[in-house]
């Protein structure tokens, strides 16, 4: 097994672990701590289950082998979108408290999950090719 694929399947389990089980798991087992964040930053207790059902389905996709490449792309587009949105919820919030650079790490490993995935599946999934006539 390669560098590369390595490094993107520890990545990619990471994020499959702290973005779908973990929320999953605070849903099932805790359900008044699934909204205790949302609510702490002023959006309905609703939205805390929208952004789990998301990040559970997100983190499935990612680690699903064989997708083909515009799922995977808009996977790690809606982490990247839902990271760079609790960032900057946490700094009006809390100001530059380690819990508002907190979503800047993650997107990082998401980061790197994404540049990985690409380099070990380009061969056998291509990119798609949009002709604009």
């Amino acid at each position: 097994m390669n560098k590369n694929k390595i490094i993107f399947w520890v990545t990619t389990v990471f994020l499959f672990l702290f973005e779908g089980i973990m929320p999953l798991s605070t849903l099932i087992f805790a359900p008044s701590q699934a909204t205790a964040g949302t609510v702490y930053l002023d959006y309905p207790a609703y939205f805390a289950y929208v952004i789990i059902a998301f990040k559970v389905l997100g983190s499935i996709l990612l680690i699903i082998p064989g997708l083909p490449r515009p799922i995977k792309e808009w996977t790690y587009a809606g982490f990247a979108f839902n990271f760079i949105c609790a960032s900057v919820s946490h700094f009006v919030v809390d100001g530059f408290a380690f819990v508002s650079f907190f979503p800047l790490i993650i997107l990082a490993i998401a980061a790197i999950s994404y540049v990985t995935y690409f380099k070990v599946y380009q061969h056998k999934n291509p990119p798609s090719r949009i002709a604009f006539v």
